[in-house]
């Protein structure tokens, strides 16, 4: 369901709504889509609103979400960096940024470097691992392996 985040129990059975807030919905295409889990929250990206979200475990149920940045359109996946930054693949602009802890963001890698809209993002030390799937041109997708510099 679109706007959802879901859990399904890890034995099997059926997929239950863990948060279905205004802040995970679509205005247009598809809204939440990223997801990952650190330090005690659940966070996410919205697609359409062009947001990265924070929502803090309340014994595993969903706190209240905290907007940790915004004016990221097309926001796809991200990563964290050992220093708890965050990198982004921006899809729609072809564009991987680094976001601080106070939200303001940073251009990384561009459609000059190659990237044919980025949908995923991987860190490992001072390196970036970015899948571009080319699916609006339908040339190139590519694999761009780029090394993170002083932040």
């Amino acid at each position: 369901m679109l706007g959802t985040i879901s859990t399904i129990p890890l034995a099997g059975g059926p997929a239950r709504v863990w948060s279905s807030a205004s802040a995970l919905a679509p205005t247009g295409f598809l809204g939440v889509n990223g997801v990952k889990v650190r330090g005690g929250a659940v966070w996410a990206t919205n697609l359409d609103q062009g947001t990265l979200l924070r929502i803090p475990l309340r014994q595993g149920h969903p706190g209240s979400i905290e907007v940790r940045a915004t004016g990221l359109v097309g926001i796809d996946d991200f990563a964290f960096t050992g220093d708890g930054q965050v990198i982004a693949a921006l899809n729609a602009p072809n564009t991987v940024v680094g976001i601080d802890g106070t939200g303001h963001t940073r251009t990384l890698l561009t459609a000059a470097d190659g990237l044919q809209n980025p949908t995923s993002v991987a860190v490992a030390g001072h390196t970036v691992l970015v899948a571009s799937a080319a699916y609006t041109t339908s040339t190139d997708p590519n694999l761009i392996v780029a090394t993170l510099r002083h932040r």
